[in-house]
């Protein structure tokens, strides 16, 4: 589980990155690298969107998993 979770990490920050550089820039790097809307860059878009909802819904689990969670608790 732990290389999943490294995986969605890695995911959610290209996305971060992505989406930073449209807000700043009007550059999305991710149609630059794999074509406007293609079905690669699609994909991609899809991947990070999946992180991101595996990311909201599993942060408790994570936390246990990787013994971050708050013993006080």
């Amino acid at each position: 589980m732990r290389g999943l979770d490294v995986t969605v990490a890695i995911l959610l920050v290209v996305g971060g990155l992505n989406w930073g550089l449209v807000g700043l820039f009007n550059f999305d790097l991710v149609a630059t690298i794999f074509g406007e809307m293609t079905a690669l860059s699609r994909i991609v878009y899809i991947l990070v969107g999946l992180s991101a909802v595996y990311q909201g819904l599993g942060w408790k689990a994570i936390q246990r998993r990787w013994g971050l969670a708050s013993q006080t608790a």
